[in-house]
């Protein structure tokens, strides 16, 4: 991982994130506070900011600098959420990044522990824990089978009744709504995946 190839990376997803804001929003709008697709876009924007500083120090340090940028900029529980994920990731991987999956197992525990939910509980851990798993199980064709595994659990969240955050409040009637975190999560997962291949 060159460093020039790190900060197209990093651009690339946070470009993602702030162009998908308003759908974002649609869908927190429907369940949340109607703001996840702002915040997410202040940070990824924050994250972008400083995409080429990141991108020159190694990628577990770069992991823990966006981590450690998303908490400070991103509102809500998302912020916390999104960067645990991020820094955990970043202390668990390898330098040649061969341990990916362990690195990821780490991740979704520290968003289990952080969050204090399950995969199953209408949150982006519904996507990161499929994800993890498509990743330990391997696979030649990860690259193009992982957004479709990313996008089909993102919308499997909306039969989901939701017991953890905003959408909770809302009992039965979040029910039938795509978990905005959920999406979001889907979102970096497919824009990584297709940046990866260029």
């Amino acid at each position: 991982m060159t460093p020039e190839r790190l900060e197209r990376l990093i651009v690339t997803v946070a470009d993602a994130v702030i162009a998908h804001e308003h759908e974002l929003t649609v869908l927190d709008q429907a369940i949340g506070d109607g703001d996840h697709g702002l915040n997410m876009r202040r940070g990824f924007e924050a994250v972008r900011n400083e995409a080429r500083d990141l991108a020159c120090k190694p990628v577990a340090d770069a992991l823990n600098g966006i981590g450690s940028r998303l908490v400070m900029t991103i509102g809500g529980a998302s912020g916390p959420l999104y960067g645990t994920m991020f820094i955990a990731l970043g202390k668990a991987l390898s330098p040649d990044a061969s341990n990916l999956a362990e690195a990821l197992a780490c991740a979704v525990g520290a968003v289990m522990a952080r969050g204090k939910s399950q995969p199953g509980q209408k949150t982006m851990l519904d996507v990161l824990a499929p994800v993890q798993a498509a990743v330990a199980a391997g696979g030649e064709e990860l690259v193009q089978t992982l957004p479709v595994i990313a996008r089909d659990a993102a919308l499997a969240t909306a039969p989901v009744r939701a017991v953890r955050g905003r959408a909770s409040f809302l009992g039965d009637r979040s029910i039938g709504h795509v978990d905005p975190g959920a999406m979001s999560a889907a979102l970096i997962v497919t824009t990584i995946c297709g940046a990866w291949e260029t």
